[in-house]
């Protein structure tokens, strides 16, 4: 469904070229929950941003749904963003002038989509998320984890390709980002929407299905997470 071949990136500075990515091949499967790992300056922000279509590598190809997005132009990638990406942001990225839904609607409001249809789709996901009851609530009435929960409902509403969420838990507290990460998976597992998650917690990515580590650049591990057993996870709902 993803695939990226030898990618490579590089920043311009005072101090001259700073070299970000180098030879980057990876590929991810339809429906996987994938995590980049890595500490600060690893380069996994800069991949995800170019995975995404937000920057332009300086070499290399990136597929997503049998498109190379690379050699998109700025219209058709803006469209082919608008039909195959989803969002998630750290920082939840809500619109404070509109009401849950209004924020949910947005991205088919872009896509011309009908209102009453916007309307459906958008209480549909409120609900999936457990915010049935707050659609006509403003984002400032909302705690952080209830504002990340309308932002992974507007990332699904266009039914994406792919989400990409860059540290969707860092400013949740560790109960929220079990919480989250919880809606996430059982997302994944309804809709087969892949996940790609950037993340610099190992915890986050252990709960993965596949985490890909980055290391100054460079892709230095990829590994894949088994799944827990019957007996695990009727350990777990005991818990």
């Amino acid at each position: 469904m993803l695939r990226v071949d030898q990618v490579s990136h590089t920043f311009r500075s005072p101090q001259g070229v700073v070299p970000v990515l180098d030879g980057i091949n990876m590929t991810v499967d339809k429906g996987e929950m994938v995590a980049l790992l890595g500490s600060s300056g690893s380069g996994k922000s800069t991949l995800l941003n170019l995975m995404a279509g937000l920057m332009k590598p300086d070499q290399g190809s990136i597929w997503i749904a049998g498109t190379d997005i690379v050699r998109l132009g700025e219209n058709k990638l803006a469209e082919f963003r608008r039909q195959h990406i989803g969002f998630i942001f750290q920082a939840y990225e809500l619109m404070s002038n509109l009401t849950v839904r209004e924020n949910v609607e947005l991205p088919l409001v872009f896509m011309g989509m009908r209102p009453a249809l916007r309307r459906k789709k958008a209480e549909a996901l409120l609900e999936q998320v457990g915010l049935a009851g707050k659609a006509g609530l403003f984002p400032s009435q909302l705690s952080g984890g209830q504002q990340q929960r309308v932002s992974i409902a507007r990332s699904l509403v266009t039914e994406p390709s792919v989400i990409f969420a860059d540290e969707p838990t860092g400013n949740l507290d560790t109960e929220t980002e079990e919480e989250i990460l919880a809606i996430i998976q059982r997302l994944n597992q309804q809709m087969q929407t892949t996940f790609i998650i950037v993340t610099h917690e190992a915890e986050v990515a252990d709960q993965m299905q596949k985490v890909i580590t980055l290391k100054n650049g460079r892709l230095i591990r990829e590994t894949t997470n088994e799944p827990l057993n019957e007996l695990e996870m009727e350990k777990g709902e005991a818990l």
